[in-house]
């Protein structure tokens, strides 16, 4: 079996990480992989120490490249590759199958109707995805969730995190700083108000993007939000958490949830889209409406004042992860090109 993966993404998201980890379980099953992305893809570097995965540039194909040897069926990871594997499939005759990772409807036009239409299947990596495509009726769907990272930790490094905090509650985000999407207004607004009433608590937010200068400057003055940047040792940091919260305005499923349940760190997450696929409210951590920053504050503090509820959450979240790991993903996955390369030989 070979496997052509294609993902175009300029940056390094969720996306890419469920990518990479795809990828790498993959390898350990000796599969045959190919990965096209672009020249400057982040992904190139993450997985440049996986043996035997080619590399091809998205470009080199239009060119009059060819895949050598031939694969057996292309994975489209976001939509400039659902575009990239419809194109092939016309070329090669290649089937193909996608991954629909975010919640956003998808426009009901002539050329997604093609694209979609053409995949022998599309995962959705949560319900309401799932359920949306559904809906469409453009190809058959089936769901796979998003994995956990297995983040390792640097035992020197989180005992210097942890002694640079000593003695204050910390609370962490990661992820985008895109607040259409993740919402980090809310924390913001959040700090602003526990700032005099609870000065141990302090917010620890990892991660870069385009809202980056806007944040800090809506943060000026407030000593208690830390914005750290992108950290890539994102096991040592959860490491350091008492508390994650995640308040985001729209998320397909929230694998970083996945993360903080690893690292046993307590959530509190927006009730939105795929999230409750994770996180069940009261059992695995605390779900807030989304939009809702008085909810956020009164949830962390009702945590901070209750350790024993943390940890009985931390704890249902545990129990829940054997479904999301790397290596139940990919048999999935291996599961479904099996199943959709016999019916293109029937």
């Amino acid at each position: 079996m070979h496997i052509c993966h294609v993902n175009l993404a300029r940056n390094f998201r969720g996306g890419e990480r469920q990518t990479q980890l795809l990828i790498e379980q993959l390898a350990a099953h000796d599969i045959n992989q190919t990965l096209v992305c672009r020249r400057d893809s982040p992904l190139r570097h993450a997985l440049s120490d996986i043996e035997g995965l080619e590399l091809v540039s998205a470009h080199q194909m239009w060119a009059g490249h060819k895949l050598t040897p031939a694969v057996d069926l292309v994975h489209a990871h976001e939509a400039r590759a659902v575009h990239w594997a419809w194109w092939h499939s016309k070329l090669r005759r290649t089937p193909y199958l996608l991954t629909r990772r975010v919640p956003q409807p998808v426009k009901d036009k002539w050329f997604n109707r093609r694209t979609y239409g053409g995949a022998a299947t599309a995962v959705a990596i949560s319900s309401p995805i799932e359920a949306h495509l559904e809906a469409r009726h453009w190809c058959p769907v089936t769901r796979i969730p998003s994995a956990l990272s297995h983040f390792t930790r640097n035992t020197t490094v989180v005992e210097t995190l942890r002694h640079r905090f000593e003695g204050r509650y910390v609370i962490g985000h990661v992820g985008a700083l895109v607040d259409r999407h993740k919402g980090q207004s809310l924390i913001i607004e959040a700090a602003r108000r526990l700032a005099d009433t609870h000065p141990d608590i302090v917010f620890l937010m990892l991660g870069s993007g385009e809202d980056e200068e806007r944040f800090k400057q809506e943060s000026d003055g407030l000593d208690n939000v830390i914005w750290e940047g992108f950290q890539s040792n994102v096991g040592d940091y959860l490491a350091a958490m008492d508390l994650f919260v995640f308040p985001s305005r729209n998320e397909g499923l929230g694998s970083t949830l996945l993360d903080a349940m690893d690292a046993e760190v307590p959530i509190i997450a927006s009730n939105v889209d795929g999230i409750p696929d994770i996180v069940v409210d009261e059992e695995s951590g605390v779900l807030i409406p989304p939009n809702d920053a008085n909810a956020l504050h009164d949830s962390i503090l009702a945590l901070r004042e209750d350790p024993d509820r943390g940890a009985r959450l931390a704890r249902g979240a545990c129990q829940r992860l054997e479904a999301f790991t790397p290596e139940a993903m990919a048999s999935r996955y291996r599961t479904l090109y099996a199943q959709l390369l016999e019916a293109d030989t029937a």
